[in-house]
């Protein structure tokens, strides 16, 4: 008989997400214990069908000011894991037991990112809330030889590949030293740009990214060949057959060559020699196709559609926190509240 259940230690949490063929790091215990924050529950929903299994990670957080909950993935690319389910999967029964389970623990939406790499999400969540297409992201295919890889590369990213390769040299990072000055050109990036403070990610965030041992961190940092200092950073993260272009900084006094460029570059033959298949350097700034997206596409003509999961469990409920949130900004922009999700979560930006 279909049933579910809650998983919420890690050595069942592992466990569990080991049995499945596809996953990335972004599924691990570890991840959601690294990135939650002080109030989040991390669970993996797990439900069982005869020989089907469909695990779901997701982060149960407060609403404030309410005896309701809502839901939402780690900063990435999480959603369902399946096992022996195939494009013809009738979910009627996950469905049910899943809007039971939510209905029970108050929850009152979900929000999810999807992974682009991982089969059958969007057909375990066929009818429950809405799946949207947000953008895209650039993946190198690792499959192909190296000289394939490069030959999607556009002239102009070559040309800055090769001119850093004479002026830098990239290496892996193995030393708190360089950690930290990788994590300093991280932040000085992010205040160049002017990124909203949740990309500010405490030190204690890299150095536990760097020591787990669920995943394989790796930091490439480039060194300058004449004074020898680090000059950029890039951090990646290797699961099962995924790397994930997770950070990156480069020093203002050095961005007219790009050294990331050359980092990527390296990563992707290090991964390709290390029978990786795929090389996911994300979209662009949400989702959009900007320049950060013109940048990746440089690498890779190899789009994946990036898609987000939104579920609205309890409509009247949703409605009335929504309805309350409108009047507590004295806000009359409806449009600009309804665009967000959930919408009793907006506060006013711009």
């Amino acid at each position: 008989m279909p049933h579910i259940s809650i998983v919420e230690k890690k050595g069942e949490w592992d466990d569990l997400v080991a049995s499945f063929e596809h996953s990335d790091f972004y599924h691990t215990y570890d991840y959601h214990i690294i990135t939650k924050n002080n109030n989040d529950r991390p669970i993996l929903i797990k439900y069982i069908e005869e020989d089907k299994t469909i695990a779901l990670p997701l982060l149960i957080r407060e609403i404030p000011g309410s005896s309701f909950k809502d839901a939402t993935s780690v900063y990435g690319y999480a959603g369902p894991l399946t096992k022996n389910l195939g494009v013809t999967y009738d979910n009627l029964h996950f469905r049910t037991l899943l809007q039971n389970f939510f209905l029970k623990i108050n929850i009152v939406a979900i929000f999810s990112r999807l992974n682009p790499f991982i089969p059958l999400q969007s057909t375990v969540l066929e009818n429950l809330g809405n799946i949207s297409i947000a953008g895209k992201i650039v993946n190198i295919d690792l499959t192909q030889d190296l000289e394939t890889q490069k030959k999607c590369y556009n002239r102009r990213l070559k040309s800055y590949i090769n001119k850093s390769r004479n002026h830098y040299t990239a290496k892996s990072a193995t030393t708190e030293s360089e950690i930290i000055a990788f994590i300093d050109l991280y932040y000085e990036n992010m205040s160049r740009v002017n990124a909203t403070k949740g990309y500010f990610f405490s030190r204690d965030y890299f150095f536990n990214l760097f020591n787990c041992s669920d995943f394989k961190t790796e930091v490439l940092i480039a060194e300058d060949n004449k004074s020898k200092r680090i000059i950029a950073g890039a951090m990646f993260i290797k699961k099962n057959n995924i790397v994930q272009y997770h950070l990156s900084g480069a020093s203002e006094d050095f961005l007219h060559l790009n050294p990331i460029k050359m980092l990527i570059d390296e990563m992707r033959i290090k991964a390709t020699k290390e029978n990786f298949k795929y090389l996911n350097l994300g979209g662009g700034l949400g989702s959009s196709e900007d320049s950060l997206f013109r940048f990746k596409s440089g690498f890779s003509k190899n789009f994946k559609e990036f898609k987000l999961w939104k579920y609205i469990v309890n409509d009247s409920v949703y409605t009335e926190l929504t309805i309350r949130n409108q009047q507590g900004l004295h806000s009359s922009n409806n449009d600009n509240i309804n665009a967000y999700f959930p919408a009793y979560r907006w506060e006013g930006q711009a």
